[in-house]
Parts: C-alpha cells; sequence; structure tokens
C-alpha cells in the first residue's frame, strides 16, 4: 500500500465554481461607476479583495470613486465603505 502525502480533491476548502469576489466601484451618489485605466478585477478569496483595494485605494479615488461594496457573487458582503479620509 502506498500512502500518498497529496492532498485529495475532497479535502480542498475553495470550490472550483466558487463565487469570486469583486467590488463594486461607486460614486458619491451611490451610482456604479468605471476607474479608467484600473478597473475593478475579480478575486478568489475575501482577503486578495481587502488587499487589491487596500493597495489601490488613492488611484480609485483620483479616478472619481468615492466608495466601494464588496460582493461574493450576487452576494453584498459590505460597504457602501468610503474612501475619503475620515
Amino acid at each position: 500500500m502506498t500512502n500518498s502525502l497529496e492532498p485529495t480533491s475532497h479535502f480542498s476548502t475553495e470550490s472550483p465554481s466558487a463565487p469570486a469576489w469583486r467590488w463594486r466601484l461607486e460614486d458619491a451618489a451611490g451610482s456604479e461607476v468605471a476607474a479608467e485605466g484600473i478597473g475593478s478585477p475579480e478575486f478568489p478569496s475575501q482577503s486578495d479583495a481587502e488587499s487589491w483595494v487596500g493597495e489601490t485605494w488613492r488611484e480609485l479615488l483620483d479616478a472619481g470613486v468615492d466608495a466601494v461594496t464588496l460582493f461574493e457573487g450576487d452576494r453584498e458582503v459590505y460597504g457602501p465603505m468610503s474612501l475619503h479620509a475620515s
């Protein structure tokens, strides 16, 4: 009998069909906007999405984005979250 150290797929915590995480970029009125040259990519995890917005919030603000709302697939997770210093 051979004992493999490779994990089996049924122990995976992430499904290949798991919904992607994404940010909805919003203006001051709460309408969805596009950030020229930046976009809003999809992410495999909440942590990746939050890291991205933490790294790009200044560029988003400069591109006319006032707030962001986080979604997992179609489910709103939280937001809107202002990009302006309070």
